[in-house]
């Protein structure tokens, strides 16, 4: 699965593959049993929805991926709650049950960052949430925003 089906969305509209994007974005995996994607990335990509908003495509993916494999029924309501009632996502959250979207696109943990040109062209793959990658996938969503605004 290189991209999650639209039942797959469980908050939030779903968002098309990157082939079809006509603006850069920004995919996180993560997990809610990580730590440092819940303190840190999380945080983070609601910062650059804030900063961005429009003019970049922002998903988070959970993913079962180097993480317990549970049950949909299992993860789908606590997820739909995290995103919607306690961290209040302004953009999509999809649903990596078996880890197959992770593994497709060889991210090497939680949080992996998946940084996609207008069209789909995947132009970074950044795994972590400390401040080097933050600065680096910040950097390049300025780089792209500032050439859409060209």
């Amino acid at each position: 699965m290189d991209w999650p089906a639209p039942d797959d969305f469980v908050h939030g509209s779903p968002l098309t593959p990157p082939a079809g994007w006509d603006r850069p974005g920004l995919v996180m995996t993560f997990n809610l049993e990580c730590a440092a994607c819940v303190t840190r990335g999380i945080p983070f990509l609601k910062r650059l929805h804030a900063e961005f908003g429009d003019r970049v495509h922002l998903l988070a993916v959970h993913t079962s991926h180097g993480h317990r494999r549970l049950p949909r029924e299992d993860v789908e309501p606590t997820l739909v709650k995290f995103a919607r009632d306690f961290a209040k996502l302004p953009f999509p959250v999809a649903l990596d049950l078996h880890g197959e979207f992770a593994r497709h696109w060889h991210t090497e943990g939680t949080p992996h960052w998946l940084a996609f040109a207008p069209g789909g062209d995947l132009l970074r793959s950044v795994y972590g949430s400390q401040d080097n990658a933050q600065t680096r996938l910040q950097y390049l969503l300025e780089e792209w925003a500032g050439r859409l605004g060209e």
